[in-house]
């Protein structure tokens, strides 16, 4: 194993900031593993490769001796983390919350090891707290404290609400620190105030306090805002893979770069743009998918892309029964089963008029048609989608 000075060095890779080194170098000298904490909140069932920077650095951890304990945050999830937020996030359901959190194992397992890792639900120990232990448990916290966020203070001087139940939102995570004596806290740049709530409430149980680790914030396939299921910029880890590497070519050059350090923690190499994002895509989904798949899709991209050899290429699948009856409605399941992305009936309607649907190798340009799909025919979306019918 490397040393403590080693090890910290590897864990800085891909913009990684720990708070503070001196506190991990002391806790890796201890020559123990430690117990590496990462909350996550099934709010969506599915994961993307924003949170997949910090499984990965949880990942390194474990590598390097160190025991995962993956928190899935049930009822931190019904509150909401407000962090960078502008908005109140809805509440959810714990019905919704559990259905989520069963996609998140077993997404997480494509990067985790199966060994020293250990899941638990915060739901655990907040279920058993009186109203009366969480009264105590609040007066640890003053709202000063809480009023000195960049994202409550920005929401108030804009005269935009703050609710009660936002507040404890970081008293719930720094407590879940407490629960599992954590070491390390992972979390992105934007976690910084929650992970040092949870540093105080364990200095006040005395306990040793955690150690931040803050991974970079993951811009979205626009380059722009952070990556969000809800602004349509991911890239899902359980996507198929022509899906994924297709989604990771359409990146500019400049995000490709970025893309190279934090999710493989290594300088774009010095070789053709283009080929370097082929590169990144492979490397992305033999990550999850594994090679074959990764050559697979490559080999795709190209006869779509550079062969323009559509009918040579894999594409999904999608039965007859599931298009509908009318052009429209088969656009728009075409996308949502064989892509995930969702479409309207008047942006399928765009599609059609505009010539980009074919069937058969025409062009269906009539909203209201009525093809009789078959088997075994390829149903064209544009230029580079297309879904094969069973």
């Amino acid at each position: 194993m490397p040393s403590p000075d080693e090890a910290i060095k590897l864990l800085k890779l891909g913009g990684s900031q720990i708070i503070n080194e001196q506190d991990l170098k002391k806790k890796l000298q201890e020559g123990r593993p430690l117990r590496v904490k990462l909350g996550v909140d099934p709010t969506k069932p599915d994961l993307h490769l924003g949170h997949s920077v910090n499984l990965a650095k949880l990942r390194q951890f474990q590598d390097l001796g160190n025991v995962a304990v993956l928190i899935i945050g049930d009822f931190t999830s019904m509150v909401g983390d407000p962090s960078g937020r502008s908005s109140t996030r809805p509440m959810l359901s714990y019905e919704q919350v559990m259905e989520n959190a069963e996609t998140y194992k077993s997404q997480a397992f494509k990067i985790l090891s199966s060994d020293r890792v250990k899941i638990v639900f915060n739901g655990e120990w907040f279920k058993k707290m009186t109203f009366m232990e969480i009264i105590k448990l609040n007066s640890r916290v003053t709202l000063q404290q809480m009023l000195q966020r960049e994202d409550f203070k920005a929401r108030m001087d804009k005269v935009q609400p703050v609710f009660l139940h936002e507040l404890q939102y970081p008293i719930m995570q720094g407590w879940d620190s407490v629960m599992i004596t954590a070491d390390v806290e992972l979390g992105g740049t934007d976690q910084l105030f929650n992970i040092l709530v949870g540093r105080d409430l364990q200095k006040q149980e005395g306990q040793p306090q955690q150690v931040g680790c803050l991974q970079p914030m993951l811009e979205g396939l626009d380059g722009v805002q952070k990556m969000s299921k809800s602004l349509e910029n991911y890239v899902g880890v359980s996507e198929p893979p022509n899906h994924m590497f297709g989604k990771l070519m359409s990146i500019s050059d400049d995000l490709m770069a970025r893309y190279y350090v934090i999710l493989l923690a290594e300088k774009t190499p010095d070789i053709h743009p283009m080929e370097a994002k082929k590169q990144l895509a492979s490397r992305i989904v033999e990550r999850f998918h594994g090679r074959t798949a990764a050559d697979q899709a490559l080999r795709d991209f190209e006869l779509r892309f550079v062969k323009r050899d559509l009918e040579s290429a894999q594409f999904p699948e999608i039965s007859v029964a599931a298009l509908g009856e009318d052009i429209l409605s088969a656009v728009v399941a075409a996308y949502l089963f064989g892509f995930q992305i969702t479409k309207s009936r008047s942006e399928a309607r765009r599609l059609v008029e505009q010539g980009s649907v074919q069937w058969k190798s025409e062009k269906v340009t009539d909203p209201k048609a009525r093809p009789l799909f078959t088997p075994g025919e390829l149903l064209k979306l544009d230029k580079t989608r297309a879904v094969k019918i069973i």
